[in-house]
């Protein structure tokens, strides 16, 4: 899909996503055999639809209708599909139409562990460069982070440390943001890449932060590879995080 720009235009909702895989979305993908490369279906479901009021900060940091891939540009040494993002935007407009123009700010990355997101890191700095430059037109608010990742740090002593790093991340982003109340909605993870995955979700089924809410992705389906979520179950998620963030932080200005 060509991409619109939309110049001058400055959403007032904005959104930060970020992550590993199935933040990024790989929704649709499937194994091209014949060529042995990983290819998107380029399948658009009505939930991931472009809408005019949803545009994405790209790649050159600069506003956009948005569209699925949502990550292509971001996350782009992969194959992105179909992610929760799109289907979050639309939930919430279409339960809320006085809601607002909407920024979706990708900044998800496959395979990445939670040291990867630690201040002065490469993906860190990228994500605070990328949020500040969300609000460089004058009138748009950080609303939230949304954040589903764990994956990658399901081995036994990563998993044992996670949720001291996940503490020092989100007093880091909400400081280096000047926001110390914003909201955290994050995915518990639902697939079974490592031996110590219950670890990681009972820390995240026992998170107590302030303004931090959970949902869960058990009971999610997958692609062949059994680690990424489908279309289907990146959809459900997506609409799981704005039934959140309208439940939670909505009135939150």
């Amino acid at each position: 899909m060509a991409q619109v720009k939309v110049e001058g235009c400055q959403p007032k909702n904005i959104f930060l996503l970020a992550g590993q895989s199935n933040m990024s979305g790989r929704g649709g993908n499937y194994d091209d055999t014949d060529n042995n490369i990983i290819k998107w279906d380029g399948e658009i479901p009505p939930e991931c639809s472009p809408n005019p009021n949803i545009l994405r900060l790209n790649a050159n940091k600069s506003w956009e209708e948005a569209h699925e891939p949502l990550h292509q540009d971001i996350d782009c040494s992969k194959t992105c599909g179909i992610g929760p993002g799109m289907p979050f935007a639309n939930a919430i407009l279409a339960k809320d139409p006085s809601f607002g123009s909407i920024g979706l700010v990708p900044c998800a990355i496959g395979g990445t562990r939670i040291v990867e997101w630690a201040r002065g890191a490469a993906l860190y700095n990228q994500l605070v460069d990328r949020a500040k430059a969300s609000l460089n037109g004058g009138g748009g608010k950080i609303r939230a982070l949304l954040w589903y990742q764990g994956e990658s740090d399901t081995s036994e002593q990563d998993s044992k440390l996670y949720k001291g790093r996940f503490e020092k991340f989100i007093n880091d982003l909400r400081q280096d943001l000047d926001q110390p109340d914003l909201p955290i909605i994050m995915v518990f993870l639902s697939t079974d890449q490592g031996p110590f995955m219950n670890l990681i979700r009972s820390v995240q089924l026992n998170f107590d932060e302030k303004n931090v809410k959970c949902v869960d992705g058990m009971g999610s389906t997958f692609l062949a590879d059994d680690k990424h979520l489908d279309t289907k179950s990146e959809i459900c998620v997506g609409l799981k995080l704005a039934d959140a963030f309208l439940s939670s932080f909505a009135h939150i200005s």
